[in-house]
């Protein structure tokens, strides 16, 4: 393998789609992105402070005290030593371009990399790396084993012998495609694909991106991947706001207040002792629920490490009221809620509760592992189970590479007493069993322990799709860049939505969403009516998720006509989708959150 592989990209993509252990094809190499052991040292690199993303490393990955670095960037100085990353040849095996044998019928020879000469060639014809590699779910990848496959694990035909792909048709499919011996056998690639026949052997756990003699033990069936799919990668980003922890602040008080308040077991213990001026003034910030909160915590013997989303949410629900205030104090974070009768004009919006401006926002992403195959989200609290499968990114990882990005947002808080009441309807209990039937579906497939994330939160999620779509049509940013927070604080009775839009540049972007909190009003009703009839309707209103034949169990009345928005945008990967939820829809008028548009 060699680390040679000259080629560019976005610092960006290296936390989101070319990170360690990713495929890439660079100008005159297919490779594979190399773990942190070949990255710069951490004094070349700049480091990222974010410390209650820190703490979340921690406890997810069990690194003592991780530190986080921003990738290199690239230098336009030739002069300068380059202090790029490594990358790795890979795959090792590749095809010989053959001359041309006819236009659907053509034969071309598989080699090893040994087999080339000093200019990557072999027989002085140009060869190309197969596009075929064996993989599992835990991450690990490898060249096939081409005459394994051919002859299975028992025959004898000397390893020496020539390979064959012959490709029958111009389609590239599978079942055009047969890897042929000399010695006459021959196996089809479709057979490839038939995991109840272990056609491609047990997993060998290499782990190329992290150099030689890095494998580890895996015992799974290997699986075939084609190399550029979008199966082939998905991160596992853990990222955070960096917003005021108003836990900390909390916590603080009680110390201080602590002879006083141990004796607090209730809300109305706290409402007699806040009779006391002194107490009173110290807490008069915080909400009630925060203070017993803290109190509790106090009580158990320390702080209890809380999810990302609920610290954010706290600081959003604090922001003061505010108009025309956009010259921020601190540059991370600057957030007023906006006045009522600025952006709200009729009874239609009644299930809001506020609309708040974010002039100024700072999103930290920090990249902690991948898989393949299939991908891990987070759960609705923005938190990775610990015990989740993962590959590592390095040998012995002591720091993760991090980037961060500036910008400006929308937070949407719905009215808790209108979610309350919704939630208690007939129709709208009858359609969350329908949902969750169909997530017990998905999660009896995949095995997998996730709970269904509740009906508020298929709510927020379907409309945060609809109203970035809207949003996108005057804010001045594509659809494509404004991503979505959403916070379902069943606990306590909040929810929100979060749209935002950022980027890695020092002033983040110029308030052109931001502004649109003015005339959020006009973009709910806007999304309303667009969601009401989807152009595949009736077939998308009638989906029952449970009953699904081509099993989107995770989907309501949700597809690429009305719902579903870019993978970039989503938290969830376009998954816990219904618009049913949201504004009446053909055949289901009453389990919608949303009064149908005039």
């Amino acid at each position: 393998m060699n680390r040679k592989a000259h080629g560019q990209i976005r610092r960006g993509q290296l936390i989101t789609t070319y990170g360690p252990g990713a495929l890439i094809d660079l100008p005159n190499y297919s490779a594979i992105v190399g773990g942190l052991e070949t990255w710069p040292k951490m004094k070349d690199l700049e480091e990222i402070a974010e410390p209650r993303l820190s703490r979340k490393l921690e406890l997810l990955t069990g690194v003592e005290k991780p530190r986080l670095f921003s990738p290199p960037p690239a230098s336009n100085d030739p002069r300068e030593p380059s202090k790029g990353i490594g990358a790795w040849r890979f795959p090792e095996w590749f095809v010989v371009q053959e001359p041309s044998g006819g236009e659907r019928e053509r034969s071309r020879r598989l080699v090893h990399r040994k087999a080339l000469d000093e200019r990557g060639r072999f027989d002085g014809r140009q060869v190309v790396a197969t596009r075929f590699v064996r993989a599992c779910p835990k991450g690990h990848v490898d060249d096939l084993d081409w005459h394994q496959f051919v002859h299975g694990p028992d025959d004898n035909c000397p390893r020496q012998t020539q390979l064959w792909l012959d490709e029958r048709g111009t389609s590239g499919d599978l079942a055009d495609l047969v890897v042929r011996c000399e010695c006459g056998k021959s196996r089809g690639m479709h057979e490839a694909m038939q995991l109840e026949m272990n056609p491609l052997g047990t997993c060998r756990g290499a782990r190329p991106w992290l150099g030689r003699n890095s494998a580890e033990e895996c015992g799974l069936p290997s699986r075939l991947l084609i190399r550029t799919a979008s199966n082939a990668y998905f991160p596992q980003v853990v990222s955070v706001l960096s917003l005021p922890d108003r836990g900390n602040a909390v916590e603080r008080a009680v110390r201080e207040l602590w002879d006083d308040l141990q004796i607090v077991e209730d809300a109305e213990g706290l409402a007699f002792l806040k009779k006391k001026p002194k107490i009173a003034q110290a807490l008069e910030q915080f909400e009630d629920s925060e203070v017993l909160r803290a109190i509790h915590a106090t009580k158990s013997g320390g702080t209890q490490d809380r999810p990302v989303k609920r610290v954010e949410l706290d600081a959003l629900l604090a922001a003061p009221e505010g108009f025309g205030d956009d010259v921020p104090i601190d540059p991370d974070f600057h957030a007023r809620r906006l006045p009522e009768r600025i952006w709200r004009r009729s009874n239609r919006s009644a299930g809001i509760e506020s609309v708040i401006q974010l002039h100024r926002l700072r999103e930290v992403l920090t990249l902690v592992g991948f898989t393949r195959f299939e991908a891990v989200t987070p759960d609705i609290d923005g938190e990775y189970e610990t015990d989740v499968e993962r590959a590592q990114i390095a040998l012995d990882p002591q720091w993760f590479p991090a980037v961060e990005n500036r910008g400006e947002g929308i937070f949407v808080q719905l009215r808790p007493e209108a979610v309350r009441v919704w939630l208690e309807r007939g129709a709208v209990k009858a359609r969350l069993d329908a949902l969750a039937a169909g997530h017990n579906r998905w999660a009896k497939d995949r095995k997998s322990k996730r709970p269904f994330p509740g009906g508020p939160y298929v709510l927020l999620h379907s409309l945060s799709h609809l109203l970035i779509q809207s949003l996108s049509m005057r804010c001045g940013y594509p659809a494509s860049s404004i991503r979505e927070r959403i916070y379902a604080d069943g606990d306590e009775a909040r929810y929100g939505i979060l749209l935002y839009t950022g980027s890695p540049d020092a002033d983040g972007t110029l308030g052109g969403l931001v502004q649109e909190a003015r005339h959020f009003e006009d973009h709910l009703l806007h999304a309303l009516r667009m969601a009401a009839l989807c152009s595949n309707d009736p077939i998308c209103a009638q989906h029952i998720p449970g009953e699904s034949m081509e099993g989107r169990w995770l989907h309501g009345a949700a597809c690429h006509g009305c719902t579903l928005v870019a993978e970039t945008c989503c938290e969830m990967r376009n998954d816990y989708l219904d618009r049913a939820l949201v504004v009446p829809v053909l055949g289901l008028p009453g389990a919608a959150f949303f009064e149908a548009p005039g």
